[in-house]
């Protein structure tokens, strides 16, 4: 397991994902506690980029909840279709939300929060949670965001 992650400051945002994803394989690689790996994965992704939050909310008695995450504190619980993550659970998609004072909806848990993009996590093809991720700065997020941010999504297993 590793202890280190290497950290690259480059700013091409696709060599930093390259650089980044084979650690957090190795990070999650036989290791079979979910709320673990979860949070390797948002520390993981908070150490890389600066993000302001990275986190998970997991479906629980159905609701998200909020689950591992890095940042400042958070909303706790999340119905479905409600702010971007709720949307993201009833939909089972990714959105990108360049700017989240114009989103219907948003669920502002820190003010400095500007741009978000959630994507869904899936279990045996179920929605069984989401990961958030905020930044302070206006359309931070891409679909080279959703694209990679989807293959640190595929290393979480479920059934180790």
């Amino acid at each position: 397991m590793a202890e280190d992650l290497t950290i690259i400051t480059s700013t091409d945002k696709e060599a930093q994902y390259r650089s980044l994803i084979p650690q957090i394989e190795a990070l999650l690689f036989g290791e079979p506690d979910l709320v673990a790996n979860l949070a390797n994965v948002c520390a993981a992704l908070k150490e890389q980029f600066k993000w302001l939050w990275v986190g998970f909310y997991l479906v629980k008695n159905g609701e998200l909840v909020l689950g591992p995450f890095q940042g400042p504190v958070a909303c706790t619980r999340i119905a479905k279709g409600k702010g971007v993550c709720g949307e993201v659970w009833q939909q089972a998609k990714t959105l990108i939300v360049p700017d989240v004072d114009a989103f219907p909806g948003h669920i502002a848990c820190s003010s400095a929060s500007r741009s978000e993009i959630v994507l869904p996590l899936f279990n045996d093809n179920e929605v069984v949670g989401v990961l958030d991720v905020d930044s302070e700065n206006l359309a931070q997020f891409d679909e080279t965001d959703a694209k990679y941010l989807n293959e640190v999504l595929k290393l979480i297993n479920f059934n180790e």
